[in-house]
């Protein structure tokens, strides 16, 4: 499986990938089925389990499905509309898709959170049902959403199938190590070889009008973040913080004795951004989750308003590179943190942004690698416990230290050889491993860590 850089960089809305692009998602698709069936569905129902059953609530999990069920897509969101939508839906209990007729469908009925049926195949999963006018179902669906925006129905799932490029890419790396070697023999960048992967499925034009769209909405996103001040919504009553930090930088800027630790506070104030309008519901790009949204921005802003030399032109070979980290994580092991915490969603980001800043500043294929490798290393076991299952607290501040992170490694790595100790894999393999072993409580469920011992009511 060939991962696309749009595959890693969607754009879509906040507060999360997996819990609220991945079910509007979901929801599109059933539509899609119903639109090509032979039936007339007079009703609609949805279960959600696991992981959207615990922490829909905190995730906006309920609005992402009523909305997906109207004809809502995260791409082309339009927040004015969907409040409307919400408002008529709630009032009336009749849904109306595009190209579909009009069918029941009452949310504090037909939207169920099961919070004691988890389903096997991942712990994000949701059951759409379609009801005729007994209300007994004539249709129904099982859906993953398996991080990053990615879902699965169960048959695909059960075969592992998922966005593919085509199978004859001039540089089908399955792994770090492949795609070290690839680069080594072409005389090649990674960049580069990321760049004729993606122009065998779609033109130059298209490639580089798609990449400096991807730029422009993280970039416009932390802009956003960065003039928007007031209180987060969802209850935890928690202040914007990006806005003020960056007022008081502006004012220090130019001053003589301003110490040099106080770049890791502009990183931050990138990363916190971002993470703030995710927070809101605003519109960011999965990097290569919602809940990580903050770090590739983050580290991108850095490199190009603080190191010497920086040019917008280098943008789209950083964007490429962390794009063909991000799929080797999502290939190899996962980038959902329902399944392995946070070390595959902050790890994996601060990994993307380590590799893209390192070939940005002229490392080799292997000082690249080893560049994701220290940063993905030292996120390895970090698990995700959303204080009332919001996508705040720890996880707004968890993508500034992420930033840091990447590039305190892609420096790190850009003094040695590339030759280190801990290959890649081992690291992508051993997050795999140690989600696998890691207790479900701390799995984005909400039942465990800061979650329970920090009082949120």
């Amino acid at each position: 499986m060939f991962l696309s850089i749009f595959d890693i960089f969607k754009i879509g809305v906040g507060p999360s990938s997996s819990h609220t692009m991945g079910p509007m998602l979901a929801a599109g698709r059933f539509l899609d089925l119903l639109r090509n069936s032979a039936f007339t569905a007079h009703g609609l129902r949805c279960r959600l389990h696991g992981s959207l059953a615990h922490t829909g609530k905190g995730h906006a999990t309920d609005r992402a499905v009523i909305l997906g069920l109207a004809g809502f897509r995260p791409d082309d969101f339009d927040a004015t509309a969907a409040e409307q939508a919400i408002a008529r839906i709630g009032e009336t209990g009749r849904i109306h898709p595009p190209g579909l007729n009009e069918m029941r469908f009452r949310p504090a009925r037909d939207l169920i959170f099961d919070h004691d049926t988890p389903l096997p195949g991942h712990a994000n999963a949701m059951v759409l049902n379609a009801l005729d006018s007994a209300g007994d179902v004539i249709a129904q669906e099982t859906y993953y959403s398996v991080g990053g925006g990615f879902v699965l129905t169960e048959a695909e799932l059960a075969r592992d199938h998922g966005p593919e490029l085509p199978r004859d890419v001039p540089y089908p790396f399955r792994t770090a190590a492949e795609m070290v070697a690839m680069a080594t023999a072409s005389g090649k960048s990674i960049a580069r070889m990321k760049w004729e992967n993606e122009v065998s499925a779609r033109s130059h034009p298209a490639l580089e009008r798609g990449i400096r769209r991807v730029w422009e909405v993280m970039n416009a996103c932390i802009e956003r973040g960065l003039a928007t001040d007031g209180v987060l919504p969802g209850g935890l009553g928690l202040r914007r913080r990006a806005h003020g930090l960056h007022q008081a930088l502006l004012a220090e800027r130019g001053q003589n004795m301003t110490a040099p630790h106080v770049v890791n506070d502009w990183i931050s104030v990138y990363a916190i951004a971002v993470n703030e309008e995710n927070a809101a519901g605003g519109q960011v790009v999965t990097a290569p989750t919602n809940g990580a949204a903050g770090v590739v921005p983050a580290v991108i802003r850095y490199w190009l308003d603080h190191v010497p030399g920086a040019r917008p032109s280098g943008v789209a070979d950083f964007l490429l590179v962390a794009s063909a980290v991000g799929g080797l994580i999502k290939q190899n092991a996962s980038i959902s943190g329902a399944e392995v915490g946070c070390q595959g969603e902050v790890g994996s980001a601060s990994a993307m942004a380590a590799a893209g800043l390192c070939q940005v500043l002229g490392g080799s294929p292997a000082q690249i690698e080893n560049a994701a490798e220290i940063a993905l290393e030292h996120h390895l076991g970090m698990t995700c416990d959303p204080i009332r299952g919001l996508v705040q607290a720890p996880c707004i501040e968890r993508n500034a230290l992420g930033a840091i992170k990447a590039v305190s490694a892609a420096s790190l790595a850009l003094r040695g050889d590339g030759s280190h100790l801990v290959p890649l894999d081992a690291c992508v393999e051993t997050m795999r491993q140690t989600g696998l072993d890691m207790s479900e409580r701390y799995k984005e469920t909400a039942l465990g860590g800061l979650a329970v011992n920090v009082p949120n009511c």
